[in-house]
């Protein structure tokens, strides 16, 4: 069906005849040049419209000036009612991008790429299944960042994913501050539908506030954490001295990470490589949700550029007529 944004516009419509017999007719002027023969001036292409000449000309000003109005009111075309499958859950994304996400340990397709690749790949394909969430994104490193708050467009949640880069956040690791920022951004959801993931390969290097203390205030807010922590065990680099083997996730301080999940009434899990994530983000597409009631909107068409391309075609036909000595 159609409605009108604006349906009050329409009383602007008279403007034209209020104007023409309110205001005081415009007085003429005498030509400065007065020429005595005008038919010397006149070409052998002109047309004489004879006396409706004058009523064509009202009768397209009137018709340019009613489609004008009728873009003014703002038609809009409203759609069929749709439904918006909608679980409850408030689910807050937190990456870590601080320098150690670099170390390549990780697998994709048989190609050794960096922990940052493999997590994009992995928690992308998480992302898409969340249909009925309400999903944001906070990417921490030295500080932590709000770069999507909870929203139903979980394609611009996963393209923010997709351009955010190892050390845009600092090199640190401020896993405290990335908790405080999503109870922040959760505070005002409902208590029993809040969750956050976090995912670091590292410990707490940075930030104003412990990570211990950020879960306790988690836990007083009903906010769930689950946490997640990433990177092989054992890696083979070469060096002058031949092949070394080095734990790249020596610093990763599973610990505390622990004490986070358990705090919140979350959970704790540990990817050595891409195969163990993912298999980590099916586990977490199993949260039950909160039952609400689903929500639904009409999509809107703005149908307002067709009377407005109308009149300014009516606009330019008189102009030109004009041009070409057919109107007076």
């Amino acid at each position: 069906m159609m409605q009108f944004e604006w349906p009050w516009a329409i009383l602007l419509l008279p403007l034209p005849l209020l104007v023409r017999y309110l205001l005081p007719a415009a007085k003429r002027q005498d030509a400065a040049l007065r020429v005595p023969v005008l038919d010397d001036f006149r070409t052998a292409t002109s047309i004489e419209l004879g006396s409706h000449k004058n009523y064509v000309v009202l009768m397209l000003a009137t018709l340019a000036w009613c489609c004008l109005i009728f873009a003014t009111m703002r038609p809009q075309w409203l759609g069929e009612q749709v439904d918006i499958p909608v679980s409850g859950r408030d689910l807050m994304l937190a990456v870590d991008l601080s320098g150690s996400m670099q170390i390549p340990d990780f697998e994709i397709n048989g190609r050794t790429v960096d922990r940052l690749t493999a997590v994009k790949q992995v928690a992308s394909e998480f992302i898409n299944r969340r249909s009925g969430d309400r999903v944001g994104l906070i990417l921490f490193g030295e500080q932590a960042y709000l770069q999507t708050p909870l929203t139903f467009d979980l394609k611009t949640v996963n393209t923010l994913l997709d351009e955010s880069f190892i050390g845009m956040a600092g090199d640190a690791t401020s896993i405290g501050d990335a908790i405080g920022l999503a109870i922040k951004r959760l505070q005002d959801k409902q208590k029993n539908s809040r969750v956050l993931i976090l995912l670091t390969d590292g410990a707490n290097t940075a930030g104003e506030i412990s990570p211990l203390k950020a879960a306790e205030l988690a836990a007083d807010q009903g906010l769930k954490i689950y946490t997640i922590g990433i990177g092989a065990d054992e890696l083979l680099r070469r060096t002058l001295f031949g092949v070394q083997r080095i734990n790249p996730s020596a610093d990763l301080d599973e610990k505390t990470l622990n004490a986070i999940a358990e705090k919140t009434g979350g959970q704790y899990f540990r990817a050595h490589d891409t195969k163990e994530l993912n298999k980590i983000y099916n586990m977490l597409d199993e949260l039950e949700p909160v039952e609400q009631e689903s929500e639904s909107f009409r999509p809107i068409s703005a149908l307002y550029y067709w009377p407005l391309g109308a009149a300014l075609t009516i606009a330019g036909l008189i102009a030109l007529l004009r041009a070409r000595g057919l109107f007076a």
